[in-house]
């Protein structure tokens, strides 16, 4: 998909990952609503004609308010990006709160964008939903049961909507980035010993770079999106010899935890 004049929808948009992206897409051309839970005002007034708006991701009625709002402005939405996401919670004895705001960002609030948005796009016959999971949801995330089975649950989701829905004209996209320098990796209550975990494994890259290649994927309509090429090596253990792959993610753990 070409991004010029397209309307994108950014969710997650006020710093990070979801910033960078929607710079990236408005450099590119498109006609950008920047949301976050309160409006990332200061973000989309660096980017002209952009549109900033309110939405907690924990509300389907929200979320469907916001692209109501931002249709009503830019027009139809083209291209959504769930990008918005938490990282809480580290095991099954968790208060049910982190596990239920996990499902709720982390994979309801991309069920809820797509229920609003597929009757549109199967109609025009155009659309494109993506969503940011993460390595964690191809592999797994040491520190955190609530991220790593969410995750997981946002590649599923974004695999049926491709398998589903491709040869009607919907696009679908998934990005899995390791580490990104952004408030979520370095916060450290969010992952636990993950956040060491994250920072060993591979280059912690800036987000700019992930925008890059989010854009460079979306103009080639791929599915799976890695800016950190290693993952997929890391798939092909993890397929190919399933065994060895959770001893080597245990002795990971032993490392980090200093066990």
């Amino acid at each position: 998909m070409q991004l010029r004049d397209r309307h994108v929808i950014v969710t997650g948009a006020a710093g990070g990952i979801g910033a960078a992206i929607a710079e990236r897409f408005h450099r590119a051309g498109a006609r950008v609503t920047a949301t976050d839970l309160e409006p990332p005002e200061a973000r989309a007034s660096e980017l002209p004609g952009a549109l900033a708006l309110g939405a907690d991701m924990r509300s389907e009625a929200e979320i469907a308010a916001m692209i109501d709002r931002a249709e009503r402005h830019h027009g139809p939405v083209d291209l959504y990006f769930a990008n918005a996401g938490v990282a809480m919670g580290t095991d099954p004895m968790d208060d049910e709160l982190a596990w239920t705001t996990s499902f709720d960002v982390n994979v309801h609030a991309h069920r809820w964008a797509a229920r609003r948005l597929l009757p549109g796009w199967l109609d025009r016959g155009d659309g494109y939903f993506c969503s940011t999971a993460s390595a964690a949801g191809l592999l797994a995330q040491i520190g955190s049961a609530p991220y790593s089975v969410t995750k997981h649950a946002a590649v599923a989701f974004a695999e049926w909507m491709s398998i589903t829905y491709r040869d009607r004209g919907v696009k679908v996209s998934c990005l899995c980035p390791q580490g990104v320098n952004t408030a979520m990796l370095h916060a450290g209550d969010g992952f636990g010993e993950g956040t060491e975990v994250v920072k060993a494994v591979g280059d912690v890259l800036e987000p700019e770079a992930v925008a890059d290649v989010v854009h460079d994927a979306i103009v080639a309509e791929a599915f799976l999106i890695l800016p950190h090429p290693e993952v997929a090596g890391y798939q092909q253990l993890k397929a190919s010899d399933p065994e060895r792959w959770l001893a080597g993610m245990r002795r990971l753990q032993r490392r980090v935890s200093g066990g």
